[in-house]
This record gives structure tokens, sequence and C-alpha cells, in this order.
């Protein structure tokens, strides 16, 4: 068995031992790159190290710290709050009111877990007091979560934007972010119209507003979080500053002034999500310095048709995130992607975006963490044939999302 060979055998054990026992994806590609570089690839620990993504490890670090803080500190909350009361209490509109609010969470870095983490118990309470159809309402959560997934400064398009850049192929994070942004809102359509939206917008029936003593106050440690998060939008858009030092650089001025929610915020990064990503990144990493990304990529072009590779990767990053990490997943199969892109048949945007699309928009899965987030948070529901039918309609989603943005974004060779 060849070197390259070991190594992808090990990478699907990695996926398979961290879906089924629960452990870290990223603790063990850690551990992988270690045994398979060392063992199989002929690296020492110096060269294994350099692989580490320094770059991503600080916007990780920094975007979900300035978040944290901004949850410490009752921001998010307040934003939940002034957009319900934005719409009236119109209860036809709140179920756009929680994807508005989730992708606006995860478009200037939130990641998508924590995110629907937030959103989800506040959104289903609302369906079990209002009777609004609890998988109308979780799938409008997270698909808002992933349709601001992919903004420039969000962590998920930092992450694919980087590894574009790194891997020297023809990249736009605007088509990236407008991509998932459209994918995502006409699933939500269709979903409303089909969900029961249509019923609820008839009835035109408004919820009570909340009394002034229960709404969140706008106060100093708020207003100052909310302009530091246009300043980080400004700064990267606009400047072109770096995402995670500009980030970094905010929270802190932010933990300076109020110290006391910063020691929350410090606990509440999610330094699981660093450690995944940042342990899988690695591991690719080492792949490709033993030359496996180029064997991969040429077996992927064995295909003969190039278009029908494309799809293939769609489907593999479709199913395969049903069950795993999607970010841990898109970090091995774009690289996995690129020896495959060099031959210049497929366009790289379009090709990139289809992939990204792929591996998230299933995160509905009851089996992945928006989609169990949802689960667990629904409210005054038969958990098992909810259950069942988030399996169901994430079965559809992984059937056809990929075959759909296939369609649209690599067919027309975008890129």
């Amino acid at each position: 068995m060849t070197a390259q060979i070991i190594s992808i055998v090990v990478l699907a054990l990695i996926f398979v031992l961290a879906t089924t026992r629960s452990t870290n994806m990223g603790a063990l590609a850690f551990a992988g790159a270690f045994l398979v570089g060392t063992l199989a690839g002929g690296l020492d620990a110096k060269a294994i190290f350099t692989k580490f993504p320094g770059d991503i490890f600080v916007v990780l670090v920094g975007v979900t710290y300035l978040f944290a803080l901004a949850r410490a500190n009752g921001t998010t909350d307040w934003l939940v709050s002034a957009a319900v009361r934005a719409v009236g209490g119109r209860i036809a509109l709140i179920p756009w009111v929680m994807f508005v609010v989730t992708g606006v969470l995860t478009s200037i870095g939130a990641v998508s877990p924590a995110a629907v983490a937030i959103v989800a118990p506040i959104a289903l309470g609302f369906a079990a007091r209002y009777g609004i159809n609890p998988l109308l309402m979780g799938a409008l959560v997270v698909h808002g979560a992933q349709a601001g997934g992919f903004s420039p400064i969000s962590v998920y398009g930092s992450i694919v934007n980087g590894l574009v850049e790194r891997n020297n192929l023809p990249g736009s994070p605007l088509f990236l972010f407008l991509a998932s942004l459209g994918v995502n809102l006409a699933i939500a359509v269709v979903l409303f119209l089909v969900l029961g939206g249509r019923k609820l917008a008839r009835n035109a029936e408004v919820a009570p507003e909340e009394d002034d003593e229960e709404s969140p106050k706008l106060d100093a440690p708020k207003i100052a979080t909310l302009g530091g998060l246009v300043a980080l939008v400004v700064g990267t858009l606009v400047f072109d500053l770096d995402v995670g030092l500009t980030a970094l650089t905010l929270a802190a001025v932010l933990s300076l002034v109020w110290p006391a929610s910063s020691r929350q915020a410090v606990g509440e990064i999610t330094w699981p999500t660093v450690l995944l990503i940042c342990g899988v990144l690695t591991y690719v990493a080492v792949l490709q310095a033993m030359g496996t990304i180029d064997f991969v990529g040429n077996a992927v072009t064995g295909v003969g048709v190039p278009v029908l590779a494309a799809l293939l990767l769609c489907y593999i990053g479709g199913i395969v995130s049903a069950f795993a990490s999607s970010v841990g997943l898109m970090g091995a199969l774009i690289p996995l992607a690129v020896p495959f892109l060099a031959l210049g048949t497929v366009g790289p945007i379009g090709m990139i975006a289809a992939v990204a699309i792929s591996a998230t928009v299933v995160d509905v899965s009851p089996f992945s963490t928006n989609g169990a987030l949802v689960l667990a948070n629904a409210k005054d529901v038969d958990r098992d044939r909810f259950f069942t039918q988030l399996l169901v309609y994430g079965g559809i989603v992984v059937a056809v999302a990929p075959l759909v943005v296939w369609l649209l974004f690599v067919v027309p060779n975008f890129g």
C-alpha cells in the first residue's frame, strides 16, 4: 500500500471515528498528521509544524471572540428583539426574522452552530406559542445561518477564500457569498410556501409585544459592540484589513473597557471548532506535502467527463457532511479538487461555490450539529416524529441540492 493510499484511508478513518465516537475531528487529524507524516511521509516534526494554518487560527479566534463578547454583553439578544419589533410582531414574518437574524450573525463572524444555538431556542419557542410549523421555523434558522455563512468576513467564507488563495486558484468572495445566500433563500421561500407560511400570512395574526422592562435596552457596551461589528465590516471590505487581526483588535479594545464581559467571553470562544478546523487543515497540508492531493486529483480527472467528476465531488461533500463536520469537510474537499481544477476544463469559481454549498446546505440533517440543535430545542412536539421529519427533509436536501448547485454553478463554467 502506497503512502498516498495510507493517508487517504487514515483521513476516512478520522471522519468515521469523529462521527461515531463523538471525538473532536481536529484532535484526531493532528494525531493523523503526526503519525502519517512521520511514518509514511518521511516528514519530521518541524516540517509538520510549518503546515499549521496560523492565518486561519487568528481568523477563528478573532471573530469568535468578538462575537462571544456580543453575546456576553447582550448585543445579540438586543438584535433579535429589535428585529421582532421591526416587523410589528407579525407572526407570518417571524420565521423570516429568525432567518435574517441568524444570517446576520454568521455573516459578521459567528460560527454557524453558535448562531443556531442562540436563535433556535427563541425561534422554536415562538413556533410552539403561535402554532408555526416547527420544521419550517427550524429549517429557516439553519438555512439563514448558511445564507450568511460565506460572507467575506465570516468564518466559513474566510476559510474557503483562504484555501482558494493558498492554492493559487481564481476566486470571487462576493460570488461565493451571493451564491450561498441565493440558494438558501430560494430553499427558504419554498419551505415557507409548502410548510404553512401562506396560512400564517392569511391569518395576519400579531404577537403581543414585550413589556419595556423585558426587552433588552441599548447601553454603552452594546452600542460599542455594534460599532465594532460595523468597523469590522468596513475595515475588511473597504480597507482590505485582515479579518482575524481586525476582529482581535476590536475585541481587545472592548475587553479593556468592559473586562467583566471579557472574562466570560474568553470561555465562549469556540475552541472545539478552532481545534477541528486547524487540525483538519494541518492534516490536509501534510497530504499535499506527500503528493496525496495530486494523486486524488488525477483519480477524479480519470472519470473522463470533467463536469460529471465535479458532480461526484458535490455529492461526496453533501453526503459526508450530513453526518460529519461541514467546515472540516470543506477543508479537505477543496484542496482535493485543486489538481482537477488546474486542468481548466471546469470553472473554479463556480466549482468552489458548488462544493462549499453542497457541504453546508445539508446541515438540516438531525445528525449534523445544526439539525441536532433544532431537534433539541423543539417545544411541544413528538420528538420521534420531529426527528423523522428532519431526517426526511435532510435526505431530500442531500439528494437534490448537490445536483441543483452543480447545474447552477458548474455547468455554466463560472470562473
